[in-house]
């Protein structure tokens, strides 16, 4: 919006009110706080929602692939062949036979639920999310044969085993005795231990090679699924189709979003739900630069009705104040935008420093799947909050300089 030089100046003047007139400036401001904690409010929570989506997505399809192949009963036969055909496809990147398997563990006296996973040693390597989450020990020292494991860091925890300690895989797939079937209790060196930042997949996963896992299954030479990777998991069902038609009746195919479903669509719904409620803060705080822009007419009706007598227009008056108001929500914006940014920057220094004031233990794995705080800014949302803000800002101004134009200097200074 282009001012005239005496415009600029009385905008000016409006913005940083003189002597006696302090309450109007402490309205201003406060106005201009509003904007910002309701801007940053907006930035901070729709960055944490996105990084949620963001780090779950990453490490369950970092762990379960953007699909599963599935056996008919538990087992696939001629898995050669069908990782073979998955690899085929095309938009498939990958495709890695493996065994899963829910299990009880046992450590000096402790009980543990398990989910044990068996995979090539080459692709245990591979996978970037267990690989690169290594905390103690070493991928290396699992090969076949070799009775070595890698489980979880809250397993451990549970368990109160370290790398080295013997702990027992307890399966119900056992021998059959004339008084019943005897469960199958193997023991393994715990080789490695990874932290996923999952707390789910961190309390129960346990790693193992592929044979290993076959021989405490009683299951041969067969696996139990194939993990398939596409070059792009958003159209996994296109992609997949064809595998689906080949495989007939020996399989079924489950892509990430059917696995968790509910979960992402939970995620979906609340950070709508958020950026709704948060942007109505937002508005309820523009109101402010309403009921200050209005009382700044007020305050300045003698002013305008002489600005009106030395030929001030109407549509100058109006950009006047419009440039006023806008110009308070536009510095509430950009310190809005800043003070998000350090937040989240800060974000799990804040956590922890609640949580040692509070004595609370605001962040628990447990419930919150993730172990920290995550974050993730996407640039199109800043900007659609900052132009809705400034959007808001504006409209905010029409009525006060609407009011400041149709001001009749006639009426005002009749008695001056």
């Amino acid at each position: 919006m282009i001012l005239s030089r005496y415009e600029r100046m009385i905008a000016r003047r409006y913005l940083l009110p003189g002597k006696g007139e302090a309450f109007i400036f402490l309205v201003a401001g406060i106005s201009l706080v509003a904007v910002m904690l309701g801007v940053a409010a907006l930035v901070i929570v729709m960055s944490v929602m996105n990084g949620f989506r963001a780090e779950l997505f990453d490490k369950i399809v970092g762990l379960n692939g953007h699909a599963v192949v599935q056996g008919i009963g538990g087992q696939i036969p001629d898995w050669r062949d069908m990782v073979k055909a998955a690899r085929a496809t095309p938009g498939v990147t990958s495709a890695t036979p493996m065994i899963e398997q829910p299990l009880m563990t046992s450590y000096n006296g402790r009980v543990e639920a398990v989910l044990v996973r068996g995979m090539r040693v080459q692709d245990i390597r591979g996978n970037s999310t267990i690989s690169t989450k290594v905390v103690m020990g070493s991928l290396a020292s699992l090969a076949p044969g070799s009775g070595k494991i890698a489980i979880g860091s809250r397993l451990a925890d549970s368990l109160g085993a370290q790398v080295g300690s013997e702990i027992s895989l307890i399966s119900p797939q056992g021998q059959t005795t004339p008084f019943g079937t005897v469960p199958r209790i193997v023991s393994y060196t715990v080789g490695a231990i990874f932290e996923i930042g999952v707390y789910d997949y961190d309390k129960a996963y346990v790693v193992m090679p592929i044979e290993d896992a076959q021989t405490l299954l009683l299951m041969g030479d067969n696996v139990g699924m194939i993990e398939v990777q596409t070059v792009d998991p958003d159209r996994v069902g296109p992609i997949l189709a064809p595998l689906a038609d080949k495989i007939g009746r020996r399989a079924v195919i489950a892509d990430w979003r059917q696995m968790n479903a509910q979960l992402f669509e939970a995620l979906a719904v609340e950070r709508v739900a958020m950026f709704t409620v948060l942007s109505i803060i937002i508005l309820v705080a523009v109101f402010n630069i309403l009921s200050s822009l209005i009382m700044l007419v007020r305050a300045k009706t003698r002013d305008i009705a002489i600005l009106r007598t030395m030929g001030a227009t109407r549509v100058g008056l109006m950009r006047i104040f419009m440039v006023v108001g806008t110009t308070i929500g536009a510095l509430g914006i950009v310190a809005g935008l800043i003070l998000g940014f350090i937040f989240l920057y800060y974000r799990q220094g804040v956590v922890n420093f609640v949580q040692f004031v509070t004595g609370q233990n605001l962040w628990d794995p447990a419930i919150r799947f993730l172990t920290e705080l995550p974050s993730k800014t996407d640039p199109v949302e800043i900007v659609v909050i900052a132009l809705m803000a400034l959007v808001f800002s504006f409209l905010a101004t029409l009525y006060p300089a609407f009011k400041a134009a149709s001001t009749d200097p006639v009426q005002v200074l009749r008695y001056e």
